[in-house]
């Protein structure tokens, strides 16, 4: 095969990687939360029930922002119910995954679990716009972020949360596009919500970041259409527009799975172009960025028998997926797409964090273990702070039936501030290693600090509750760094990370 190339040099640059982009997901469904990241009485349990061997896996995940409550269960929250006493709380029928909500893990449980992460996640809340809206939203700000001295307020500290939540960043609302959504919505309904939300948000503190629903799927019939029209409402009074996506093989076909990122950076310039059209129809100066806040790989054909199936339980066991070598390889492409629009992907949550099509796996009364899709994310978070180099490759291609001719080489590099870079690489080919070639232009790199990939015989292989680490990243032998020119074989179907300083 011969061998793909690019170049790098520190005159052609992305942006820089907003930490953000680097969040996650926490949404009442299933068992993310219940015997997920909260198990009272598990021997790994903290005096809160907070599951501390899930925190330290969450912690070397490297999660920063973490959307909350959902998801297309917020459109049915009352945030009340999530406040106060345990014994207070009402049970309630949870719509969207026909599940009931005991309410026993809610808004004061989620500020304690991010500040048990660590300093670097930061709560990210969305609001009810589908059976709530305008006022609800402001009592659930006053309570949240004021001070003292207000019957919301008070109560919070009542509640044994003195501090005020500080929650900056703030979704209005989830999927309103969805006909799915409770309380669903057209555009012209939602975007006259969102702005009439937005307008009394700011006036309770005009620092506040908003995230306005856009299309729930690229493939909506609605879709650049919703967008622009929601943005005619609300592009003043807004500073993010939100992309969900979801990939899985269709019928069988892997070659098409493993180019899902032409179609996520597609979705990406195509919501760009749409922003900005607005924006300059409004002749506005004004800038509105993309907050990805739902990605991942899902075998998203097979939920909906289980979700149909249920008869209200709590917590049942939902959207399990078992990932494998293959989708780990597929995720970590989806991340180089995303690293590779840092300057207008300023927000990103990776759907979602234990359980529920998760990177981290758990067993009531049980261990914690890593899925295979855990890896790409956490060197992916780890290594790639900085700014993004701007990688134009060279590859030789193969046939697909949804994306016709793709690149075999998909790739990105980040410049850290030390001047170290890190390569991220994907082969596409499912039977040949690439050759990678990529000349290195004023960035005065002298040593390769690893090569490590994620690749398997079986690309079918996983790590499950019976073997939880059958896979993880190995070392590659072989990647050399000689006269400005590095120089790897990256093996079939495999994600790389290749670190130089």
């Amino acid at each position: 095969m011969r061998a793909a190339r690019f170049t790098l040099d520190p005159a052609f640059t992305v942006g820089e990687v907003n930490p953000r982009l680097f969040g996650s997901f926490v949404e009442h469904l299933g068992r993310c939360v219940y015997t997920g990241v909260f198990e009272p009485g598990h021997p790994a349990a903290d005096a809160e029930g907070l599951r501390q061997d899930v925190l330290e896996l969450v912690r070397e995940l490297g999660v920063t922002a973490v959307r909350y409550p959902g998801g297309n269960f917020v459109s049915g929250h009352r945030w009340e119910d999530s406040v106060g006493p345990l014994r207070d709380r009402p049970r309630r029928l949870d719509l969207a995954w026909r599940s009931t909500e005991t309410n026993r893990f809610g808004l004061s449980e989620y500020i304690a679990f991010l500040k048990k992460i660590g300093p670097q996640a930061e709560p990210m809340i969305a609001v009810n716009l589908g059976t709530r809206g305008v006022a609800e939203a402001l009592a659930l700000q006053e309570y949240a972020n004021h001070p003292a001295g207000t019957a919301l307020s008070d109560l919070r500290a009542e509640h044994g949360d003195k501090d005020p939540f500080g929650i900056r960043l703030w979704c209005l609302g989830n999927e309103m596009d969805g006909p799915w959504q409770t309380g669903h919505k057209t555009a012209e309904e939602y975007g006259r919500v969102a702005a009439e939300t937005a307008r009394a948000m700011r006036r309770i503190d005009p620092d506040v970041e908003l995230v306005a629903c856009g299309s729930s799927s690229r493939a909506m019939d609605t879709f650049a259409a919703w967008e622009a029209t929601v943005l005619q409402e609300t592009y003043d009074l807004v500073d993010h527009i939100s992309l969900h996506a979801y990939y899985e093989p269709h019928d069988g076909d892997v070659d098409s799975f493993l180019a899902s990122a032409v179609d996520m950076e597609s979705f990406i310039e195509s919501v760009v172009a749409t922003c900005d059209h607005v924006g300059a129809r409004l002749k506005s100066t004004k800038r509105i960025d993309l907050s990805f806040d739902e990605w991942n790989v899902w075998y998203m054909s097979k939920a909906q028998a289980e979700v149909s199936a249920l008869d209200w339980p709590e917590a049942p066991r939902l959207l399990e997926d078992n990932y494998s070598v293959l989708d780990a390889v597929v995720l970590g492409s989806l991340l180089i797409a995303l690293l590779r629009h840092a300057d207008r992907v300023t927000v990103a949550c990776l759907a979602q964090l234990v359980n529920v099509i998760a990177p981290i796996m758990t067993e009531p009364g049980g261990p914690a273990w890593r899925q295979t899709t855990f890896f790409p994310f956490s060197q992916a978070s780890r290594y790639g702070r900085g700014e993004v180099l701007d990688v134009r490759v060279d590859s030789p291609t193969y046939g697909t039936a949804k994306y016709g001719e793709a690149d075999l080489l998909h790739a990105t590099a980040v410049r850290a501030e030390d001047g170290s870079v890190t390569v991220f690489a994907v082969n596409r080919s499912r039977t040949g290693a690439l050759p990678l070639e990529v000349a290195l232009s004023g960035l005065h790199l002298t040593d390769i600090v690893e090569h490590s990939a994620l690749a398997d015989a079986d690309p079918d292989a996983r790590n499950t509750l019976a073997d939880p680490e059958r896979v993880a990243p190995h070392p590659v032998d072989g990647t050399a760094l000689s006269g400005g020119r590095l120089t790897a074989a990256l093996e079939p179907l495999s994600w790389n990370v290749i670190r130089l300083r």
